[in-house]
């Protein structure tokens, strides 16, 4: 009798187990989404140090920042750890990272004249983000859903954008060169993500049109 309420305990147990472990995963905060949180904490720490003239320490915050972008994004695929939360803290975490770097660097005095981000370097940057978020907005409100994958371009420009910051940060003596294609690139694909939504929305118009 003790062996067979040993048993049932135990089967409890793991059910109680188990039952936390479903509750977590549906909480979202998983290991991958944990990085993107870390990621999102160094940001504080890295305008600290363009604040206090430290190119160097900075610098090793955003690259600690990419690795740990392309980290989080490999733990999601790989252990199927992809979450509505991760959806929203991954990008979350880029944006507010380049956000504040854009914004840092244009307005800091700890930087040489020729390195120091054009007011419409970051303009231009933040004015697209910003219409995108609006724009996806709109569509969810009016779809109920949103399923637009990053476009080549998209990746392209986010890249360039991060380079922008590195080679600023190296102190490289073109890096006008460097920022002034990542402007091209964002207004390119800005274009493309408004052209997007469009369609999206058309396809609704249209859905509703065949139902009435």
């Amino acid at each position: 009798m003790s062996a067979i309420n040993g048993i049932i305990k135990k089967m409890i147990n793991n059910s109680g187990s188990q039952e936390m472990n479903n509750a977590i995963k549906k909480s979202g905060m998983n290991l991958a989404n944990k990085i993107s949180v870390a990621r999102i904490i160094l940001i504080p720490f890295f305008i600290a140090a363009i604040v206090y003239a430290r190119s160097d320490i900075a610098l090793v915050f955003f690259i600690l920042a990419i690795i740990s972008d392309g980290v989080d994004g490999f733990i999601a695929r790989t252990l199927k750890q992809k979450t509505k939360l991760g959806t929203i803290l991954d990008p979350m975490a880029d944006k507010l990272l380049l956000i504040s770097a854009y914004i840092c660097l244009s307005v800091t005095n700890n930087m040489p004249a020729w390195l120091k981000l054009p007011p419409y370097v970051p303009i231009i940057v933040i004015s697209r983000d910003v219409i995108i978020v609006l724009g996806s907005v709109v569509v969810y409100l009016i779809r109920g859903d949103l399923k637009v994958a990053p476009s080549i371009a998209g990746k392209i420009t986010t890249f360039f954008q991060m380079i922008t910051i590195v080679s600023i940060l190296v102190r490289f003596q073109y890096s006008f060169i460097i920022w002034n294609i990542a402007v091209a690139l964002t207004l390119i694909s800005g274009v493309d993500y408004i052209i997007k939504g469009s369609r999206l929305l058309n396809e609704n118009h249209s859905i509703l049109k065949k139902a009435i």
